[in-house]
């Protein structure tokens, strides 16, 4: 029989599947690097369950503020999420959903190096020798098929469709307390997990606004929503944004299921409205409904087996992990299966863990398949595991750490299977990462191409906290803090460039070279005020806690580069109007300079400069 499908054959370095929090940051890593990246995304927007699709607020290591002490402890992510985030913040203060989508969009559009298939959903995998050779994938709006050939193959679906095409092991469920001795795992296995959600937005009018529910919406009484904030001033978000515990479906297969766990979702949403209106003085009679979701935000399916399995006591421990490529630090936040229906059970059961922790990169690479890799919800931990690293910006430093991994096998010809025991390979993925402003607990900038490291560092203002010399501890945040870095494993100090608030700006920091050096590329990582939680949010309670639709207070705005020359001081760069953590300027050509200063005119806010690391490469 005859088809209208036309089928494309394409080639690349890596495939990502999946555009959610981890298969962006995944995708954009590895592009940025140099592999020849192609994303594929089933849906028509990028960002997955932070997308305008399903609207959750990314959350991640800060533990929604739990974790952060000024100076002490910044938890919060950096690299390629607080890139987003920080763009996010700048050119979205109206936090909208869409401008959210638009902005992921633009950032994998500029990536020469990356192809951007939306609506194009993985759906096959053609093996040979116990490898993949190429995926399957279909765009129903174009009415294309397309067989894709990589060396490494990403699945960032969450629900691992990729990895399970292929035949690459899997979990599901609860596993029970006796397989890793995991304090919190069920006394019998079970193949229950956390449940879906579908969100909504409401908005506050200056009229009494009806609702009437449609038949078939669920009805509760305020008995069945006790333990369940709702209209509760102090205890809940708001009735501006919908409830994170509308959740149902864990009993139920959360993929053969999902058309099921949708309706009954919509039901349980619009019947929670119907008694905020109708149910009793909420103070909500002039609030309306403006939007909700029809897409169910998915908590939990598969669980690939990877090299290793990240469990509850690798993170109760903080275990250190030779080839840690990322790190978390949310609660290990399990929920009823039964959702909304256990309605003698709080909505979440969320103790924190004492410490930031590593995530290895054995947990994202098949234990069967060589050259499938994974990143997001579905990386290889037990449910209790996974219940702290799902959250999504959790998701997107696996992402970044996994396409950096990916780049370099592609780039040194290895199989990512053989990665985490390769010290060589790992020590040059770890510092792949900490150049691009990723976090690695206890690993420092040992990069021995960055010319800054054997320079001498001189100030017109600092303090004793921050002195300037701290430019190049190797490491740029604070963790030694209260639930911070595990004590062996932080270095103490802020890890920063503070020039003293009472001598004012301008400011400079200066590299001084005995012998002239080469340099074409001079990166900037400045302070964004990682303690603090930063997240889109349609939340007003919750954005109220953030420096939210401005630049962080603390960040450098003006500042110029200059060279010295055999022929004296020459300007290189002139930058305004920073909002950036992270700034790589290229220089047009290579210059010969004996020094380097860093001259600073405005911050964003603070009276004072805050700079935690420069390098200089030739």
């Amino acid at each position: 029989m005859a088809t209208i499908l036309q089928e494309h054959e394409l080639n690349c370095d890596v495939l990502v599947a999946g555009g959610g929090p981890a298969g962006v940051p995944c995708a954009l890593a590895a592009a940025r690097l140099g592999a020849r990246v192609i994303l594929c995304q089933d849906r028509p927007v990028l960002g997955g369950n932070a997308s305008s699709e399903v609207r959750m607020h990314i959350v991640g290591a800060d533990a929604s503020g739990a974790r952060g002490e000024l100076l002490q402890t910044e938890a919060r992510e950096g690299g390629i999420i607080e890139e987003i985030r920080l763009e996010n913040s700048v050119r979205n203060p109206q936090r909208s959903a869409a401008m959210f989508d638009l902005i992921l969009y633009e950032k994998c559009r500029a990536e020469p190096n990356l192809t951007l298939l939306l609506n194009t959903a993985v759906d096959g995998a053609v093996m040979a020798g116990g490898v993949i050779q190429a995926a399957t994938a279909l765009r129903q709006s174009t009415e294309d098929r397309f067989v894709i050939h990589a060396a490494v193959f990403v699945d960032c679906t969450g629900d691992g469709r990729l990895g399970v095409e292929a035949g690459a092991a899997f979990r599901t469920g609860r596993e029970a307390q006796a397989e890793f001795g995991e304090p919190q795992a069920q006394p019998v296995a079970d193949d229950k997990r956390l449940g879906s959600t579908l969100l909504f937005q409401a908005r506050k009018h200056d009229r009494p606004m009806p609702f009437v529910p449609p038949p078939w919406a669920r009805h509760f009484t305020e008995a069945d929503l006790r333990l369940r904030p709702h209209a509760t001033p102090g205890l809940d978000l708001g009735l501006e944004y919908g409830f994170w515990w509308a959740e149902w479906g864990g009993e139920l297969d959360t993929i053969k299921d999902n058309e099921l766990i949708r309706d009954e979702l919509l039901a349980i949403l619009l019947g929670a409205w119907d008694h905020i209106k109708n149910g009793g003085d909420h103070g909500a009679d002039n609030w309306a409904l403006d939007w909700f979701g029809f897409l169910p935000g998915k908590r939990e399916s598969r669980r690939f087996i990877g090299q290793h399995i990240l469990t509850e006591n690798d993170i109760l421990a903080a275990r250190h992990f030779p080839d840690a490529i990322a790190y978390g630090g949310w609660s290990l936040d399990t929920h009823p299966p039964a959702g909304v229906d256990a309605i003698d059970e709080p909505p979440c059961h969320q103790p924190l863990p004492p410490h930031l922790y590593d995530i290895p990169l054995s947990s994202c690479i098949s234990r069967d398949i060589p050259n499938l890799m994974f990143a997001g919800r579905n990386i290889s931990a037990t449910h209790i595991g996974f219940s702290s690293t799902r959250v999504m910006a959790t998701c997107a430093v696996i992402g970044q750490g996994v396409g950096t991994a990916a780049a370099y096998a592609c780039a040194n010809q290895q199989a990512p299977a053989e990665l985490p025991t390769d010290q060589v390979a790992m020590q040059a993925i770890q510092q792949l990462l900490l150049r691009h402003d990723a976090f690695l607990i206890s690993q420092k900038n040992e990069d021995p191409a960055d010319l800054a490291r054997l320079a001498q560092v001189t100030v017109s203002s600092e303090t004793i906290e921050g002195p300037g010399q701290a430019v190049l501890s190797g490491q740029t945040r604070s963790v030694h803090g209260p639930l911070g870095a595990r004590s062996d494993l932080a270095t103490p100090g802020t890890h920063r460039w503070l020039s003293n608030p009472a001598e004012g700006l301008p400011v400079y920091l200066e590299l001084n070279w005995p012998a002239p050096v080469t340099i074409q590329t001079v990166q900037l990582t400045f302070d964004t005020g990682l303690h603090r939680i930063l997240t889109l949010t349609h939340a007003d309670g919750y954005a109220a806690r953030m420096a939210w639709g401005v630049p962080q207070p603390e960040t450098v705005r003006d500042y110029q580069l200059a060279g010295l020359t055999a022929g004296g001081w020459q300007e290189l760069v002139v930058n305004s109007g920073n909002y950036q953590r992270h700034v790589i300027h290229q220089l047009p050509n290579p210059m010969s300079l004996t020094a380097l200063r860093l001259v600073i005119t405005a911050t964003n806010g603070a009276s004072n400069a805050r700079v935690c690391e420069i390098r200089a490469y030739s």
